[in-house]
């Protein structure tokens, strides 16, 4: 099973504001942009580091969401997308047009990465400068980078070295987690999803994986009455209850596209008519789903539970984002 890749420095970029980013995540989900976006800002930003002659090789990025504002109009159970009012066409008629939606975001990025260069801390407050430069004129999920104060404590980059011993690298994780509150980070839950699954399985053996999603995907309310506490035969019409819904003690979970899977053989570049690049060779993909838990920073106990990496798998076809919350072995210890 792919793991987490090893990692000697966090670079983090603190209290980015990104206007305008995509809110539309997958065809079934919408709001928080998808956590493949942000492993593709990380590719991007290794190219152009590269370009200017820094030693950094990314393995992983995490994200803290501080705030967000998603661009709707809430009518009762409705949301509606503010679009934008495009010109008419020729006949005097609305244009159509392609639904677009937009979330503004206050986020902190994490980024695992693995340099030379930055075990001087000299260098290192200089490549983290520029590194945040680098991200102040990119995209991140499609919105607009707004520069913050690169002098001001609160916004302003720096590195933490991870290369010490394990006793040492927690102590520096926990100093470091309490500098991202208040916010919230998304991590991956496989495990509910599974036992999900399992107990839908005791009422129904068709039940598959896909309804297990469903099923956690939204709030589930049951009528229960008092009989059915008390185990009586008593008449249900005779006694009172109340409604009760499934997500008592799950937490804050969230359905989350994680990542693609081919749908048919990749296709030599420029075979395929109308595709946005002649040069690269070409794959129809649809998304991956999955089960994700929105956390407070400091209930994690190693970077690894907050950081996400990329899984290729060419053989099958996949291309996954990966997370190790819930494989991370938690700490125990010993207050006597």
């Amino acid at each position: 099973m792919a793991e987490c890749p090893k990692f000697e420095h966090l670079l983090i970029l603190p209290r980015l504001r990104v206007q305008n980013a995509n809110a539309i995540s997958s065809p079934l989900t919408h709001g928080f942009p998808a956590m493949s976006a942000f492993l593709g800002l990380m590719w991007a930003l290794e190219r152009q580091t590269h370009a200017l002659g820094l030693d950094l090789r990314f393995a992983s990025v995490g994200v803290v969401a501080h705030g967000f504002d998603e661009q709707v109009t809430e009518e009762g159970f409705v949301k509606s997308f503010h679009l934008t009012r495009n010109p008419i066409s020729k006949d005097g008629k609305t244009a159509a047009i392609v639904e677009e939606g937009r979330i503004h975001l206050d986020v902190s990025l994490v980024f695992a990465v693995n340099s030379k260069a930055l075990q001087d801390p000299t260098q290192a407050k200089t490549i983290a400068t520029q590194v945040a430069g680098l991200v102040s004129g990119m995209r991140i999920a499609g919105g607009t980078v707004i520069p913050s104060s690169l002098s001001v404590r609160r916004t302003a980059p720096y590195v933490e070295s991870f290369t010490g011993d394990s006793d040492g690298q927690i102590q520096l994780f926990n100093r470091l987690k309490m500098r991202l509150l208040p916010g919230f980070v998304l991590v991956e839950r496989p495990d509910m999803l599974t036992q999900r699954h399992n107990a839908l399985l005791q009422k129904n053996a068709q039940t598959t994986r896909l309804d297990a999603w469903l099923s956690l995907a939204r709030i589930n309310y049951t009528w229960r009455s008092d009989a059915e506490k008390a185990d009586t035969t008593q008449a249900k019409s005779d006694t009172k209850g109340k409604w009760q819904h499934d997500r008592e003690g799950l937490g804050w979970l969230v359905p989350i596209p994680l990542g693609y899977g081919a749908l048919t053989d990749v296709q030599a570049a420029g075979t395929v008519t109308n595709a946005r690049n002649s040069t690269t060779p070409f794959c129809f993909v649809e998304s991956l789903f999955g089960i994700g838990q929105w956390l407070s920073p400091h209930r994690l106990q190693k970077p690894e539970q907050l950081l996400w990496y990329g899984d290729s798998l060419p053989e099958q076809g996949l291309y996954r984002c990966r997370n190790d919350y819930h494989t991370t072995p938690v700490y125990e210890f010993d207050f006597d």
